[in-house]
Order: C-alpha cells, then structure tokens, then sequence
C-alpha cells in the first residue's frame, strides 16, 4: 500500500485548532470586548499535551482554563464554529477526568452548535469528530462508529477520526477493522502517546501482550504532561493486573496517583490490587475515593463484591443498590451502563434482567467479547447454560485472555459435567490472574480440587491443532470494506474453535509449542516497538488444549446463530436472587 503522507496544513487537525484557539482566547479575552477580568491562561503542560492530539490526557486545571478561555471567546462571536468544537470536546474531557456526567450535555450542545455554524459536509470535521468521541464515552459505539466514518469517507487523512474508530470498532468487537485503523493511525502520527496507547489497546484485544506493554512503557517515557504519563501508568497497571501481578500493578497505580492524585481510574485500580494483596482497608478506602471522585457503577460493583468477600453483606448491599441507583442517574444523561448492571444482576439479582439487557447490547451491535462474556454468564443462570456456552466460546476464543471470562466458560463446562475442558479453562483463569475475583477466584480453587487430576492415560494427541483464522488481512481490505464489520465474523466468532472440539489431551498443561503470536490470526501489524515481540507464557499453547468431541457441532452453531441475533428473551420465570 503507498504510504500516505501527512496531512496538508490546510487540514488542521483539532489539535493544532485547539492550542491555536487557547492562545487566541487568551488574546481576546483582554481585548476589552466587556468588563469580564480574563479567564487564566493555560500554562505550557496545557499546551504541550494538547498538541498531542484529541484525548491527550489534560488536568483538571488546564481544562478549566481551556473552557473558560473558549466560553469567554464565544461570548463574542457565537458563529465561531471552531470555539464551539473545541468547547465541546474540552467538556467532553473533563466529563470523563471528573466523572460528571452533566459535562457530556454540555459538550453535545457545543459540539452541535459548531455543527450548526458549519455542517460537517461542508468540513467541520473536528465537531464531527468531537461528536464521535462522545457516542464512545456514552458506550453507544454504533453512532461513534458511524460519525467517524464520515470524517474517513471524505478526509481520509484527518488523523484525529482513527483513535475514535479504534475505540468505536472495539466497542462493537469488530477487532480487525480496529487493527486496520491502528496501521492507518500509526502511519498518519507514529510514535505519539495517544498513538502508542491505541496501539496497547489493539494489541492487548489480539492477544499480543508484550506489545501491549512495550508500546505502553513507550508512551510513559515519551509523554509530556502529569495527566499524560499518569494515563499511560494506568495501562501498564492494568495490563500487570490482568497477568496476575498485583504487586506490580499496585506500583504503577502508585506512581499514576503521585502524579495526578485524583485519577479515579487508578484509585479503583489499586483498590482491586490492594485487595488482592490482602490490604482490605486500604482497597476500601481507595474504592471510596473513586466512587466519590467519580460515581461509577464499576466502581460500587467492585466495592460491593469486595464487601461480600469480606462477609459484610450489610456493606455490600449497600453498594449493590448504589450499582442500580448510579446506573440510573448515567442513563438520565445518555451514558449506557447496561453491561455493568447486566454483571450484578447476573450474580447478585434476576438473571433473566441480565439477559434481557445483553440481548439488547447485541441487538444494537455491541458484540465485543465482554458483552459476549456476560450474555453467556448470564444465559447461564437464568437456566439456559448450552445456549451460554455458545456466547463463551465467542468470548474466549484467540485474542484478549480474561480471567473472569475463562472462570465462567470453566464453570458452565463443570455443569454440564465437560470436565476435561472445565478443568483446563478453570486451571487457566487461576494461572492467569488467581486474584480476578475476590468472590469467584476462591470458587474457581474449590472447583479445580473437586475436579482433580484428568484420569490417567490419555489420547496420544496432547497438542491438538493449531488456532488458524484465515490469513492476515491488509489494511486495504477494512477500507473497501467501509466499517471493516465482515472482517470480525469469523475472527472472533470461533475461526479456532477447532481446536477446542475434542478432548485430546483432557488438561490444560499439556500447552502447544506454537503460541498465538505466531499465528495467522488478524492483528495489528508489528508495531516496531523498542521491545522485541517475545510469546507470553501465560498465552502459549491455548492451540494445543481440547475440548469435549460433543463440542464441536455447538461451536460451530455458535458462530451461526450468536452472531445474527441475540438470544430469545422469553424467559422460564424470575430466577432467585444470586441466579
């Protein structure tokens, strides 16, 4: 493919727009047009993170700054539509910083004021975009989806509409079309912070964990402000948590809050860390701090069933119904928090509410592998555990490696007495992360003891056959495509579940030489990231565990009718509470 080039100065991207309009409200706003004093100026931090591009992480401060310089500009000339953008997605930013869910109105009002002052077929491409990031914050993934690819259709060179289809594309589990946008982006702006962060999050989404965290340790040295590098700690936090490393998450976490103390995304993190390392009190009192600083049903969710562990079902109550009455108020202000209240109503109230919620999540698009995750859990305790296994099939295939999700596919194969596969997908969750839950993973334990050791003797076939997905699909592909959706049907639908259709080796420590990075399984392009690429051990050899022979008419079932439409949501009555 010819290597685009940058794009001409005539088509600013909303970063350039953004520092340029900051310093021009600086200017008006002491050019007596009114009697206001003028609003503070940003400082150079402000200006520096905000070259990097929309979502470049900015303080509380700054943001502050920015809208009241744009909020004074606008009050003399209201037909400026780049003022109007750049306010919009200055709200938007400290909606998400703040966890204000009030800002995502303001800043839909500004993003259409702009748009009225200049539509975006005659080139406001920046509101358009600024609209498209919203639709992701409110987890509506289609709209996000559909707003920027209007900016590609006609400029496919505006940089700023692929870190936005990157999360829109991964919203909707259509995880090749987000690599496509990954190579797009990543020859477009190579080498930024938010460039090396979207190219973490593809790569942890297909299984590339290495990569994941080199890009992200690159992002942390090559980023410019406080808020920016705290952003980029959190990625690393996170991916140390996910392969069961709450010790080193916890310090990423640490240093993430000594830069900006009131990041709530690592103030939850270091909760869920601090609980796993036994530190009750102190993951308490950070789960507070979040929920205060920004009041997320994740949040309570988390603090609830941390409580619950801890034997104070009074507590966890509590937090139960703050779950319901925060999903509530985010919904009030078009925010979806339908997955994290499908999660408790699974586990903790009417199953077939959960199901009801995901079908709706699917019927809408919204097909990524948590909601597949979720759906099957909750098809699971409503009483419809085969139906479930589908949509954990789907969710555990090759790419992003849950715990909790390889918890839940091991737990509905032990109930449907599969106990070859349950015992490898229970053994697998512990190996990947033994501290996912504080309720499950001590469930998970008790399940692999009552399993115990596959009999011996065994088929001579431990190693299975590889995952294969079809080859390696080019960039060129996604954009004739337009939305890139065909090519997420078979990737993460089940193009392996070949592998998974027999009980060749019955446990999963016999592991494959082959690991998933070296396979052919769609994914971001090798990012050319200071580290070398190696295998995670945690990863390797999935290719080589099987399955039940019974499975295999199932999976491919699985990859029919799971993707054309949700399950039926005519249920068998109430399940009690807990499923």
């Amino acid at each position: 493919m010819k290597k685009r080039c940058a794009p001409p100065t005539r088509n600013v991207v909303i970063a350039s727009l953004v520092a340029g309009a900051v310093a021009t409200g600086i200017v008006v706003a002491g050019t007596g047009r009114d009697d206001r004093p003028p609003p503070p100026a940003p400082g150079p931090a402000a200006r520096t993170v905000l070259a990097e591009g929309p979502g470049a992480a900015l303080s509380a401060g700054e943001l502050s700054a920015l809208i009241a310089a744009q909020e004074h500009r606008l009050a003399g000339k209201a037909g400026d539509h780049l003022s109007w953008a750049v306010l919009g997605s200055a709200y938007l930013a400290q909606g998400a910083l703040l966890g204000d869910r009030t800002d995502f109105r303001r800043a839909e009002k500004a993003l259409r004021r702009s748009l009225e002052a200049l539509p975006g077929e005659k080139g406001n491409a920046d509101a358009q975009v600024g609209m498209a990031a919203l639709a992701n914050a409110r987890r509506d993934f289609a709209s996000a989806k559909r707003w920027a690819e209007s900016v590609r259709a006609r400029s496919p060179e505006q940089w700023t509409a692929y870190p936005v289809l990157i999360d829109a594309y991964s919203g909707l589990g259509s995880y090749g079309a987000a690599a496509r946008a990954l190579h797009t982006l990543e020859e477009l702006r190579p080498r930024t912070v938010q460039t090396l962060l979207r190219g973490s999050q593809v790569h942890r989404d297909n299984g590339r964990y290495e990569d994941a965290e080199a890009l992200a340790d690159e992002a942390v040295s090559r980023s410019g402000g406080r808020a920016e590098r705290a952003s980029a700690l959190y990625r690393l936090g996170e991916l140390a948590w996910e392969r069961g490393e709450p010790g080193q998450a916890a310090a990423y976490f640490d240093t993430a809050l000594q830069l900006e103390p009131g990041h709530h995304p690592s103030l939850a993190g270091r909760g869920r860390a601090s609980a796993a390392l036994g530190r009750t009190d102190d993951a308490l009192r950070d789960y507070q701090a979040a929920i205060e600083r920004a009041p997320m049903p994740e949040y309570a969710l988390r603090a609830g069933e941390l409580y619950e562990s801890l034997g104070m079902p009074g507590e966890a109550g509590a937090h139960y119904e703050k779950v319901r009455r925060l999903a509530a108020k985010a919904r009030k202000y078009g925010v979806s928090e339908e997955l994290t209240l499908a999660r408790y109503e699974a586990d903790h109230g009417l199953a077939d509410s959960a199901v009801r919620r995901l079908a709706q999540e699917w019927k809408r698009g919204h097909r990524s592998a948590h909601v597949s995750d979720a759906l099957g859990w909750a098809l699971h305790r409503a009483g419809r555990t085969k139906e479930g296994l589908k949509y954990l099939k789907r969710a555990t295939t090759p790419g992003l490696r849950s715990a909790l999700s390889l918890y839940h596919r091991g737990e509905i194969e032990r109930s449907l007495g599969r106990d070859g596969p349950a015992r490898r997908h229970l053994r697998e969750a512990l190996r990947l992360n033994p501290y996912f839950s504080p309720l499950l993973a001590p469930q998970a334990k008790r399940a692999v003891s009552v399993l115990g050791n596959p009999p011996p003797g065994g088929p001579a076939d431990v190693e299975g056959e590889p995952w294969t997905t079809g080859g390696e699909l080019t960039p060129e592909d996604g954009e004739r495509s337009g939305d890139g959706d065909t090519a997420e049907d078979g990737e993460r639908a089940g193009d392996g579940d070949t592998a998974e259709d027999g009980e060749r080796a019955g446990d999963g420590d016999e592991r494959s030489p082959r690991g998933r990075d070296e396979d052919a399984s769609p994914g971001p392009r090798d990012s050319g990231s200071s580290r070398p690429r190696e295998r995670d051990s945690r990863d390797a050899g999935d290719a080589g565990d099987a399955g039940d022979a019974d499975d295999a008419g199932e999976t491919r079932e699985a990859r029919g009718a799971g993707d054309d439409q949700p399950p039926a949501t005519t249920t068998r009555g109430p399940s009690p509470a807990g499923g």
